[in-house]
């Protein structure tokens, strides 16, 4: 059995991140970096190594002299990440179904079980969940369609977490994963392609919609 010892920079990633996606840390807000420090009890240097990577990832912004700010939402962006998701996600899932094998497909539906168990807890913040599942779709196609997608998920994540909060969504999406999964396990590529299209295509529209109003 491998034990995996997470360092303290990453560890602090995991929480900095977490409290992003949960509004906790607010859209335009100054990270404050001597209070969470010493909220966590640790250094400035794990702190500023993991929100590095936090502006890495799309979720902060950095400024001379001002430090790092939550980066603000808008419609325009999650247009220009939803879209590159619409253009590489459908095929490259229909085209890792053709080569899946049965340990892949095992893998998806762990995936699928995980996020649903996750839905099902009070207050579940699941966004990396359902990440990990579409990505087990993309997996066997190969690394660098792999590595493009996975970064296009980790910045549109704050944006899944803002479409599935109106009541009714969580249960929308939760057919459309079943259905997804159940075309890709059967090797059916064109139904995979559809289904994904029209599953980001339907993110996106309550996206613009939420947004804009907003």
């Amino acid at each position: 059995m491998t034990i995996v010892v997470r360092s303290l920079s990453d560890q602090t990633y995991e929480i900095v991140r977490r409290q992003i996606l949960q509004g906790v840390l607010a859209p335009g807000m100054p990270v404050r970096q001597d209070i969470i420090a010493s909220g966590l009890g640790i250094s400035k240097i794990p702190l500023r190594e993991a929100l590095g990577r936090l502006e890495q990832d799309g979720l902060l912004c950095s400024y001379p002299n001002r430090g790092y700010v939550v980066r603000a939402m808008s419609a325009d962006e999650a247009g220009e990440v939803f879209s590159l998701r619409l253009r590489l996600e459908p095929r490259a899932a229909a085209e890792a179904c053709r080569r899946s094998d049965r340990e892949d497909q095992r893998r998806a539906m762990e995936e699928l079980t995980a996020l649903e168990a996750e839905q099902d807890k009070p207050g579940a913040d699941h966004v990396s969940f359902n990440r990990c599942f579409h990505m087990s779709l993309i997996k066997p196609g190969g690394p660098i369609a792999y590595q493009l997608i996975e970064r296009l998920h980790v910045v549109s994540e704050r944006y899944v977490r803002a479409h599935l909060a109106p009541q009714g969504r969580e249960a929308r999406a939760r057919q459309e994963h079943r259905d997804i999964l159940a075309a890709w396990i059967s090797g059916d590529a064109p139904r995979i392609e559809a289904l994904l299209t029209s599953h980001i295509q339907g993110t996106l529209a309550d996206l613009q919609e939420q947004l804009s109003a907003g």
